[in-house]
């Protein structure tokens, strides 16, 4: 479900310049603590919901919407580095501490000690670079959970992945049209 585009109470960046992981992440919090417009997303009990938001300096930016029991699944962000904060409830990542390759395989199985897990509560946040695998999970199984999101460059595509034990697979490679 897509609603009509909602603005943050913060002041665009000067698109002439790149915003840094660190702008992002200002951004991303100070609009999950924006209770208005964290108000304005409609929420759906059977699958995520999203706004896309003005972000700064040129970034793409989405208020979304999870409800208990949902994720992303594994994927990635190509090129664009990033930035989430969550507004409402609680979310927890699930990322690989390396940089995996770009292109050129289709399976990899990963040494140990690679996985990092974090729990980011309302008004918790990260940022993070480019090729940055992880997944976003709603683990609540009666609560919703609410999150602002922002990319730069706007995300170019998102490549999708299966995990089973220490093998990551590509699974799918989605474009801007899938999505938006």
């Amino acid at each position: 479900m897509s609603a009509p585009s909602a603005t943050p109470a913060t002041p665009p960046t000067d698109s002439a310049a790149a915003p840094t992981p660190a702008q992002l992440l200002e951004f991303v919090t100070r609009s999950a603590a924006d209770a208005e417009l964290i108000a304005s997303l409609p929420l759906d009990p059977e699958g995520r919901t999203w706004l896309p938001l003005d972000g700064p300096g040129g970034s793409q930016a989405w208020l979304i919407g999870w409800p208990p029991g949902t994720g992303t699944g594994w994927h990635d962000h190509a090129e664009s580095i990033g930035a989430f904060a969550t507004a409402a409830g609680t979310l927890k990542e699930n990322s690989l501490a390396v940089r995996i390759p770009t292109s050129a395989w289709k399976s990899l199985e990963l040494a140990e000690d690679f996985d990092r897990e974090r729990v980011l509560d309302a008004g918790e946040g990260r940022a993070f670079g480019r090729h940055h695998v992880h997944e976003v999970l709603n683990e609540s199984t009666e609560r919703h959970a609410v999150s602002v999101h922002a990319y730069y460059p706007p995300l170019p595509l998102i490549r999708r992945y299966s995990r089973t034990g220490p093998v990551l697979r590509l699974e799918d490679v989605e474009q801007p049209e899938d999505w938006q």
